[in-house]
């Protein structure tokens, strides 16, 4: 790849620490996009559950709507048109039938429009250690489809918090071409400080891929804490860019032309093989 500007763009992280109350969170991340937009970012990415962190049911179902009801996306696609940015709202809560809900992200372009979608696929249902559990599937329906989209500089590939668990994702994503990929998160404290820095980490280096990760941060009005730290890495595994605890922003110059020079370098995405597993010794036992 010949390296130009075409390749090169500002991403901006917004930061959020989302309440129960919808009104109040779309401000404050009106406001960091705005200022994001202002520092030059052209690509704005928000984190999972940017308008409303809500794990009770019937509360969440109460504040949220049908996605053509939903005055939040409404709120976001306005402003990107104002603003003349790709705005990547990490995810916002939408109704499903059956009463159930989707953890759904949005790409929307400097128009306003609605580029893609993209549903969670995999579902946090665990229990923590101190007695902390999260039941993500009781509320919400999985997605079935890994998504990309082309923007002018390359090939984003999209992905939301637990997913990042799951690496064959993230290398089929960089098999279909994605050279920079977005992990848009509400990780936990416990879980974020284990795990946050090293996975984000490696899927960069296992995808050749920048890794755009917004997460929400600190403790919540439902007295979850999330871990914060937004991060951008590059393909070659290095930390850009990282935020702390509280809401704010981080700002990268991306240089997509590094995907490939690190993929020239590791050529591992053309080396996969298929394989068998085989088990010495195993006994029969039931499933």
């Amino acid at each position: 790849m010949i390296l130009t500007a075409a390749n090169t763009f500002r991403a901006g992280l917004v930061q959020l620490r989302s309440g129960r109350a919808i009104p109040p969170n779309m401000e404050m991340a009106e406001a960091l996009i705005r200022r994001a937009a202002a520092r030059g970012a052209v690509y704005v990415q928000t984190p999972e559950n940017t308008s409303i962190m809500e794990l009770e049911t019937d509360p969440l179902l109460a504040a949220i709507d049908t996605e053509d009801k939903s005055a939040p996306l409404r709120e976001l696609q306005a402003l990107a048109k104002e603003l003349g940015i790709w705005l990547h709202v990490g995810s916002l809560a939408m109704k499903l039938p059956a009463g159930k809900v989707a953890n759904r992200s949005y790409l929307i372009t400097p128009q306003g429009e609605i580029a893609v979608r993209y549903d969670k696929l995999h579902m946090f249902d665990v229990d923590l250690a101190g007695g902390e559990s999260y039941r993500e599937s009781r509320n919400f329906d999985s997605g079935t489809t890994a998504v990309l989209a082309d923007l002018p500089w390359g090939r984003l590939g999209l992905s939301i918090c637990y997913d990042l668990r799951f690496p064959a994702l993230y290398r089929a994503l960089a098999t279909a071409g994605a050279d920079f990929i977005a992990v848009p998160a509400a990780f936990t404290k416990q879980t974020g400080e284990a795990h946050w820095r090293v996975l984000l980490r490696a899927r960069a280096i296992e995808t050749g891929a920048y890794v755009l990760a917004a997460c929400q941060g600190g403790l919540h009005e439902n007295g979850r804490s999330t871990y914060g730290h937004s991060m951008v890495v590059s393909p070659w595994g290095e930390v850009l860019a990282e935020a702390g605890e509280d809401p704010q922003i981080v700002l990268a110059d991306i240089d997509l032309g590094l995907s490939a020079e690190a993929r020239a370098k590791i050529p591992s995405l053309k080396h996969g093989r298929e394989f068998e597993v085989v088990i010495a010794g195993a006994k029969s036992r039931p499933l």
